[in-house]
C-alpha cells in the first residue's frame, strides 16, 4: 500500500472515499455485537493479525472498510488540510521509509510489490525517552484500522506471551496519558469507547452472571474467518471479565481506572463531547451503581476478594485493600465532576456524596499509621464493648510485627494495607498510598508525611529500581499460609515486594501535587540507570531490586509508558493537574462539623 492508499484509509472520514479505493467493492456488513466485518484481498504472509498488533495499520491482512465508532466522517473544505492530514498520518504509519534509487514502494507496502517483510530489528536510538517511544508505538493494537490500546509486553522473542498479547485496562492507562500529553487523543478516545461497548456483554462462569456494569480485564483484537467464505474475515474484540484470568477473579479496578482515565482525557484535549455523551453517561452510573451496591458490609470502604487490583494473585489483600479504596475514592470524585445534572441521577448523587463523606473520614482515621498512632495501637485495650470504644475494631497490639517497630521513621507516616475486624495489614503498599495523595484522600499533612517516608525509607522502597510494590515481602510460614505457597510470588519477587518501574507515573504525579518534583526526579534517574539496558522489565526481585525478575516480562509496555509519563510531566508539571483532584470544601466541612457534633449516645435501650 503506498503512501497515497495509505493517506486514503487514515484520513478522517476515510469511508467517504471509499469509491477511490480498490477495496471499495467489498461488503460492509455488522452484525448484533457490534463486530465488524471486513474482506481479505491482499493476505499477507508475515502478518500478525492473530497473534496481536500489527506493526503499521496499513499492513493488515484484511482492509476493514467499516466506518469508526461515533461516525468521525470530517472533512474539512475549502483550503485542502485535510489532504496534508492524512498523508502526515500516513507518514506515521508507514513510519521512515528509506527508498533506494530506482526503486519504488509497490501496493502492498513492499519495494516493487514484493512480499512484505518481517520488522527490521530495533535499531540504537539517541536516548532512553526516544527508545520508549519507539517501543510504545510498536505495542499499539488496531481495530478496524483505527488504534483501540497498547498490548502488555511486546517481546519479539517470547513464543509463549499468554495473555501478555492482551489490551489490560489498568497496563493502558499510563500508555494512555503518555499519548495525552503527547497531544495523540484518538487512541486514548477509541480505548474509552470500546471498553464501554464490552462492558454491556454477557458475563456468566459456572452459570452465574455479575453485576451490570463490570469491565473487563482484558481484550484481545482477533481475525477470524466468516462462516461459509474462506476468503473473507472479521475483526472482533474479545473480552476477559476475569473467567479466563489466573483464580476467575473480577477485575475490580478496571472500571474505576476507565473513569479516571475518561476525565483526564476531557481536561487534557478539551473535548468533553465524549464525556458528555449518553452512553458513556450510562456506562459512568452503572460503574457507580456496583460499587454503591447496599450490602452486608458495615463499612464505607469496598470489600473485594484477593486479586482483583494491580496484585491480582493471591496475596493476602482480601477484605478492604486499600489500593481499591484510593480509585474508589478517586473515581467518585472524578463521575461527580463529569456526571450531567438530570432529575434522575439526583439520588445517585445523593449517594455518592455520602460516600465520599464516609469513605474520606473512615481512612484517614482508621488506616493511618505514624509514630504517635502506632503507640496508641501498642497500648490498646481489647474487648470493648460500647459505643464509644477507643479500639474499634478489636485490634490485638501483638499484631504489631516487630519490623515496624524499628522500620517506622521518627517523621513520617503511611496508610496501611487493609483494615478488618481484629486485623490490621501494617505492609506499605506504594500504589495505595500515592493515589491516596492524588486523589486527596489523604489530608495535607499525611500527604506530605507519605512522601517523607518514601525519602526516609529511599533504600528499602527504591534502592536500585523504584518502587516496590509492597513492603515488607512475606517470608517464610507467613508466605506459605497466606500466598499458598505461590512458586511466582517468593519473597521478594514480583507481587510480593518486588520492584515495579511503572510506578514511577504515580510517585510523580503525587511528588509534582505537593510540590516535591525533585522526589520523583531522584527516582527517574535511578531507574534510567539500567532500564533500557535490561529490555524494559515487568518487574524486579531481590530486596534491592538488583535482578531482573525471575518471571519478569521484557519490553512491558506499563514500564515503558511509566518512565515516559514521569519525563513527561517532570518536564511539565502543570500537566499533571488532569490526573490529581483537590481537596474537596464540602467534604471537609462534613468531617469538620461531625468531629464537633461528637458521639451520639444512645439515650434508651431495648432488648428485643
Amino acid at each position: 500500500m503506498g503512501i497515497a492508499e495509505v493517506a486514503l484509509h487514515t484520513m478522517p472520514g476515510a469511508g467517504a472515499f471509499a469509491g477511490h479505493s480498490p477495496a471499495s467493492s467489498l461488503p460492509l456488513v455488522a452484525d448484533a455485537r457490534g463486530r465488524r466485518r471486513k474482506v481479505n484481498i491482499n493476505s499477507l504472509p508475515n502478518s500478525r493479525a492473530l497473534r496481536g498488533p500489527a506493526r503499521y495499520s496499513g499492513l493488515r491482512s484484511a482492509v476493514c472498510q467499516c466506518q469508526r465508532l461515533d461516525d468521525l466522517a470530517r472533512v474539512t473544505e475549502g483550503n485542502g488540510t485535510w489532504v496534508k492530514d492524512a498523508v502526515d498520518k500516513a507518514s506515521h504509519a508507514l513510519g521512515d521509509v528509506s527508498v533506494p534509487p530506482g526503486q519504488a514502494i509497490g501496493g502492498n507496502g513492499s519495494l516493487n510489490g514484493s512480499a512484505v517483510k518481517s520488522p527490521p530489528q530495533r535499531c540504537k536510538v539517541s536516548s532512553v525517552e526516544d527508545e520508549g517511544w519507539e517501543l510504545l508505538r510498536e505495542s499499539m493494537v488496531y481495530y478496524c484500522g483505527s488504534p483501540v490500546g497498547t498490548i502488555a509486553a511486546n517481546d519479539p522473542n517470547d513464543a509463549n506471551p499468554m495473555n501478555y498479547d492482551q489490551v489490560f485496562i489498568r497496563d493502558f492507562i499510563p500508555s494512555g496519558v503518555a499519548f495525552l500529553l503527547k497531544g495523540e487523543y484518538e487512541i486514548v478516545r477509541n480505548f474509552i469507547l470500546h471498553t464501554l461497548q464490552l462492558q454491556s456483554w454477557e458475563k456468566t462462569m459456572d452459570c452465574h452472571s455479575p453485576g451490570q456494569g463490570l469491565m473487563p480485564a482484558s481484550f484481545k483484537v482477533r481475525t477470524i474467518p466468516l462462516d461459509g467464505d474462506e476468503d473473507a474475515t472479521e475483526e472482533v474484540l474479545d473480552p476477559d471479565f476475569g473467567e479466563a484470568a489466573i483464580g476467575r477473579v473480577a477485575p475490580v479496578d478496571s472500571g474505576l481506572w476507565w473513569i479516571i482515565l475518561l476525565r483526564a482525557y476531557g481536561k487534557c484535549s478539551g473535548d468533553l463531547s465524549v464525556q458528555e455523551r449518553i452512553d458513556v453517561q450510562t456506562g459512568i452510573k452503572m460503574i457507580l451503581k456496583l460499587c454503591l451496591a447496599d450490602g452486608f458490609d458495615m463499612f464505607p470502604t469496598l470489600l473485594v476478594t484477593d486479586g482483583s487490583c494491580m496484585i491480582d494473585r493471591r496475596m493476602g489483600i482480601h477484605g478492604h485493600p486499600l489500593e481499591i479504596q484510593a480509585l474508589f475514592y478517586s473515581a467518585l470524585l472524578c463521575a461527580r465532576e463529569m456526571l450531567t445534572p438530570e432529575d434522575g441521577s439526583a439520588d445517585l448523587i445523593r449517594a455518592l456524596n455520602n460516600r465520599l463523606i464516609a469513605l474520606s473520614f473512615h481512612i484517614r482515621e482508621y488506616y493511618w499509621v505514624d509514630m504517635q498512632k502506632l503507640n496508641e495501637i501498642y497500648r490498646y485495650k481489647t474487648e470493648e464493648y460500647s459505643y464509644d470504644a477507643v479500639n474499634k475494631f478489636n485490634i490485638y497490639p501483638d499484631q504489631i510485627s516487630p519490623w515496624l517497630v524499628e522500620w517506622i521513621p521518627p517523621k513520617g507516616g503511611y496508610f496501611i494495607g487493609n483494615l478488618q475486624p481484629a486485623h490490621m495489614d501494617f505492609r506499605f503498599f506504594s500504589l495505595g498510598n500515592l493515589w491516596s495523595i492524588v486523589s486527596s484522600l489523604a489530608t495535607t499533612h499525611q500527604s506530605h508525611a507519605i512522601l517523607d517516608l518514601i525519602e526516609s525509607k529511599w533504600s528499602d522502597l527504591v534502592a536500585e529500581m523504584p518502587l516496590k510494590i509492597c513492603y515488607p515481602a512475606l517470608e517464610n510460614q507467613e508466605w506459605k499460609i497466606i500466598t499458598g505457597s505461590d512458586p511466582k510470588n517468593t519473597p521478594w519477587s514480583y507481587h510480593n515486594g518486588g520492584s515495579w518501574p511503572t510506578l514511577l507515573w504515580q510517585l510523580t504525579v503525587a511528588s509534582i501535587k505537593m510540590n516535591r518534583p525533585e522526589i520523583a526526579a531522584k527516582a527517574v534517574e535511578v531507574a534510567e540507570r539500567r532500564i533500557a539496558i535490561d529490555k524494559w522489565p515487568e518487574y524486579y526481585d531481590t530486596k534491592r531490586a538488583r535482578f531482573i525478575g525471575k518471571q519478569s516480562r521484557l519490553y512491558q509496555t506499563w514500564s515503558i509508558a511509566g518512565y515516559l509519563v514521569a519525563k513527561q510531566l517532570l518536564d511539565k508539571p502543570d500537566a499533571a493537574r488532569i490526573l490529581w483532584n483537590d481537596e474537596d470544601a464540602e467534604i471537609l466541612n462534613a468531617l469538620s462539623t461531625n468531629r464537633k457534633r461528637g458521639k451520639k449516645v444512645l439515650k434508651k435501650t431495648f432488648i428485643v
